[in-house]
């Protein structure tokens, strides 16, 4: 008999990765050039000038990555795929090397009792599409249609989870906009080009993949955002409605509803009138999904600039939205943080599915990421002792099961991450996993918490602590 504390018995329990944050292996076997190989390499881009080599090994290490999934007692692993692997040019020739390597780690997780999940698109763009213009550019898209066929025909007898693009947010506006992110580009009309050309891309893969034949649920990974006003004062206010607009509607109208928000585009007329919109492109990237991922850290507090209060530093996991009009600034609610200076807030979950199970129509949700950094290290014990990542997991799971028991038809849970990884431009100053990973070495060690979500993902219920 189940208890108010436990999870559904059907309830997914994941792990997540990203292909060029462990994979390394980035001139093996035909692989091509991406723009986070590029970005790397560029002095001053990442953190003590880290780049994708060797990250995890993953590519040669999977088997070994596999049997900890299973001693975690995971019933799915969320993987991206990587382009350049599969063709290394962005287009014609396949590397039929790059695809075998998938075709592996498939059948061993199938093996293993492990339902992969994939996604085709974790922000690593060939680099010959970004020489050729990226995302802010039409042609990209239709690319990126022809990579999903490739991989769907390939591994869609096997893979019956797809996710198309993981956080366009992030690829758009980090990577376009503010340039932390690989391209490293400052060009806010582009980063509006690339938001529709990746939701674009996003409803061309839908169609690829199903085209195929193949059972498959279909969806992609947002990064909605919770943005709340500072306070009752109309700057907030209006702050955070230009805010929400750019960082989550402008993403989740075209997809749930086949249009651009009228407000945000009034608000953007200045820097794009968004011609770049086709007939019929809306209807493509409204196509309706499977599912939605739902990738969440940390709320977002928004103040009018002319309130005289000191902005907050948020970077990566929100903060950006274009115009370059200094109206809106973060402000920090005096919140615990993690070591990326993220607030806690684990309310923010809650409150991100209840929306977002209303905008959606009531499809299946999952929390495709949801993790935190904080300072590790091997103890004397040989052990690896994570209090606060534990309590950070416990705080967001509870979250998590009260919003399933309110009826939010939330599936599942997938930790992010599996292991210790290249976190992007902090290179690999900044551990995710729940695994720890020994870079000199490449030992895995399982932390403390990763301990504790495998007791919980094997029973349903939390753990005694």
């Amino acid at each position: 008999m189940s208890k108010p504390d436990d999870f559904p018995e059907d309830f997914l329990w994941g792990a997540a990765t990203a292909s060029f944050q462990i994979e390394g292996a980035t001139t093996a076997d035909g692989r091509g050039r991406s723009i986070w190989d590029t970005f790397a390499e560029t002095p001053g881009k990442v953190l003590n000038g880290d780049t994708g080599d060797p990250a995890d090994d993953h590519y040669h290490r999977y088997a070994e990555d596999i049997g900890l999934m299973r001693a975690l007692n995971l019933g799915a692993y969320r993987f991206s795929i990587a382009w350049p692997r599969i063709l290394p040019e962005g287009e014609g020739k396949v590397n039929q090397a790059g695809l075998d390597f998938y075709d592996r780690l498939v059948d061993a997780l199938l093996e293993a009792g492990i339902r992969p999940w994939a996604t085709l698109y974790h922000w690593d763009l060939p680099q010959p599409l970004e020489d050729r213009g990226g995302w802010p550019e039409r042609d990209t898209a239709l690319r990126f249609a022809d990579y999903a066929t490739v991989v769907a025909e390939a591994l869609g007898d096997r893979v019956g989870d797809w996710m198309t693009i993981n956080e366009p947010w992030c690829s758009a506006f980090l990577g376009y906009d503010n340039g932390h992110h690989a391209p490293g580009r400052r060009d806010t009309a582009a980063a509006l080009a690339a938001t529709h050309h990746l939701l674009l891309g996003h409803g061309l893969a839908v169609e690829a993949i199903r085209s195929t034949g193949h059972p498959a649920r279909v969806g992609l990974a947002h990064n909605q955002a919770v943005i709340r006003a500072n306070g009752a004062h109309a700057a907030d206010v209006r702050a955070a409605r230009r805010a929400d607009g750019v960082r989550n509607r402008i993403f989740t109208d075209p997809l749930f509803k086949g249009s651009y928000p009228a407000d945000v585009l009034k608000d953007i007329a200045h820097i794009s009138d968004f011609s770049f919109v086709r007939e019929g492109d809306l209807a493509t990237i409204s196509a309706p999904i499977d599912f939605l991922g739902v990738n969440y850290y940390t709320p977002e507090f928004v103040a009018g600039s002319d309130r005289g209060l000191d902005p907050a530093g948020v970077d990566g996991g929100g903060g950006a939205w274009p115009g370059a009009e200094p109206e809106e600034v973060h402000v920090s609610q005096g919140l615990p943080v993690t070591q990326m200076g993220w607030e806690i807030d684990p309310r923010g979950l809650y409150d991100v599915l209840q929306r977002l199970a209303g905008e959606s129509g009531g499809i299946d949700l999952y929390v495709t990421e949801n993790g935190c950094a904080f300072e590790d290290r091997v103890s004397e014990d040989g052990a690896v002792h994570d209090p606060e990542r534990t309590d950070y997991y416990e705080a967001h799971l509870r979250a998590a099961r009260e919003a399933v028991h309110a009826g939010i038809p939330l599936r599942g849970y997938f930790a992010w991450s599996l292991l210790d990884n290249f976190e992007w431009a902090w290179g690999y100053s900044r551990r995710f996993g729940i695994v720890y990973v020994d870079y000199e070495t490449q030992e895995r060690v399982v932390k403390d918490t990763g301990h504790w979500y495998a007791e919980l993902a094997g029973t349903g219920r939390f753990p005694e602590r």
